[in-house]
């Protein structure tokens, strides 16, 4: 089951994105994350369970600069190819 995560703070123009893409890489993770027009960042992680409570950590601190201060997650249906940054929504 892959999660879908909503995450707020100041978590948007800190290199978020990226540093979740490399994060996500390392960790052998499937799935996207994006900016929302509303300040949040979301993202779609799908991969062993081990490598998805790793990324649930990091993304609850973020980059150096961010400052998490809520993350949202739910269980969703779906397969995801390489993890990539996508275009804001």
């Amino acid at each position: 089951m892959a999660k879908q995560l909503k995450i707020s703070g100041r978590v948007q123009g800190v290199g978020f994105r990226y540093s979740m893409v490399e994060e996500a890489r390392l960790l052998g993770l499937n799935g996207w994350v994006r900016n929302r027009r509303d300040g949040t960042v979301e993202a779609m992680v799908d991969g062993p369970p081990q490598a998805m409570d790793a990324i649930l950590a990091w993304a609850r601190r973020g980059p150096p600069g961010a400052r998490v201060t809520d993350v949202q997650v739910a269980d969703v249906p779906g397969t995801f190819g390489n993890f990539e940054a996508r275009q804001t929504e």
